[in-house]
């Protein structure tokens, strides 16, 4: 795999967009309910996709740590606190590495729970697009939404005019023209560091029992076990990545962020799956990503709320969308096999449905895998014979 040419040309750049609609919301309700510096935050952010992209030469996104997200933006935990629960599940899954535990409980869960907890996250930022970006600017948001959509259904697969691209630019110009004034943007730029800082032990201990104990099963599922078995469906000609290096990577961004003032992260197969709907075959896609938001922490920081505000919402919800369907699609190996296929669809609907639907339906999917249940008593769920 390290042999592997990382491209940078309009397919990459295009794939570069697939997943800023999950990343880019949470970063900023992140930054404003834990009071983050927003330059720290950018800046180490950026610089994990770039370390992920040089890592593994794919797109291996770094993504915001979802359950930790919700809860912060929730009860708004302090920053102090998130970043302490940074370096505590960092220290978790190094441990559950090197120890060989990750690969132990990957592989007791089976693929169909794999594909349920796809289906859930996907059926999940389905519903996030609709409920939150797409409904936004009112009627105007729901044009552009629909102009965004058939820009992307007609372009997906255009080399020549990446469908992201388009999209992404038919949002700068939407910014421009209707909420942008153009005498405050020479006050968003300023040069800005990440600041170095060390976790207090209290910290540390508040920020594992808060945010990290309900992360990791969630981490588990879709950061490690579902981001493996989606670099596999997608990259079959490349040799298979390990869980054991896909729990150490994750670990090492932990173990840095939060010195610098940066979010917790971990990979995802959602955000992979993205940069590749978009284009993205190499770790190009999630370099020049990073790379945007490098350039955001070190000079626009100061002006970062006033851009995101006037980046239209219903662009980023059908971009969103359209990850959400993909990883949702995913699905479709299992459709052969009755017992497997119920079994995912219990699990997509249960991690979409119920609080902590994600460690839930992990747990109830793989034992209702393994009990000695005969195939119709579990493929008759979804059948309409009695």
């Amino acid at each position: 795999m390290s042999r592997d040419p990382i491209q940078f040309n309009k397919r990459e750049l295009s794939g570069a967009f697939g997943d800023i609609g999950t990343d880019l919301p949470l970063i900023i309700a992140m930054i404003l309910a834990a009071n983050l510096y927003i330059a720290g935050a950018l800046i180490m952010f950026g610089l994990m996709q770039v370390f992920t992209g040089i890592i593994y030469r794919m797109p291996m996104p770094a993504q915001p740590l979802k359950a930790m997200a919700t809860l912060v933006i929730a009860q708004q935990i302090g920053g102090n606190i998130l970043l302490g629960a940074g370096l505590a599940i960092g220290v978790v899954m190094l441990i559950l590495s090197v120890t060989g535990l990750l690969d132990t409980i990957a592989k007791w869960i089976p693929k169909v729970v794999v594909r349920g907890l796809q289906l859930g996250l996907g059926i999940s930022l389905c519903s996030l697009a609709f409920r939150n970006y797409i409904s936004s600017d009112s009627l105007n948001g729901y044009i552009l939404a629909s102009i965004s959509f058939v820009i992307i259904l007609i372009f997906i697969d255009n080399k020549k005019y990446p469908a992201s691209l388009l999209v992404i630019g038919l949002g700068i110009i939407y910014a421009f023209i209707f909420k942008i004034d153009a005498s405050d943007v020479p006050e968003s730029f300023g040069i800005n560091l990440p600041i170095f800082g060390v976790p207090t032990f209290d910290d540390i201990s508040k920020g594992f029992l808060l945010l990290a104990l309900p992360q990791i099963p969630l981490s588990l599922g879709n950061s490690i076990i579902a981001t493996k078995q989606v670099a596999k469906d997608l990259f079959p000609e490349k040799p298979e990545m390990s869980i054991k290096k896909i729990g150490i990577t994750y670990s090492i961004m932990n173990l840095i962020n939060p010195f610098f003032g940066g979010i917790p992260t971990c990979h995802g197969s959602g955000g992979m799956v993205g940069h590749y709907t978009f284009g993205g075959r190499t770790g190009g896609s999630v370099i020049i990503y990073g790379s945007l938001y490098i350039v955001l922490g070190l000079f626009l920081a100061n002006g970062f709320h006033n851009l995101v505000q006037a980046f239209p919402l219903p662009v980023l919800g059908v971009i969103l969308m359209v990850e959400g369907i993909s990883l949702s699609s995913l699905i479709k190996d299992v459709v052969s096999d009755r017992k497997g296929f119920v079994i995912a669809l219990l699990v997509g609907v249960i991690a979409f449905g119920l609080p902590y639907g994600f460690v839930v339906s992990m747990i109830v999917g793989t034992i209702i895998y393994y009990l000695p249940l005969s195939l119709d008593s579990i493929s008759n769920l979804g059948s309409k014979e009695k």
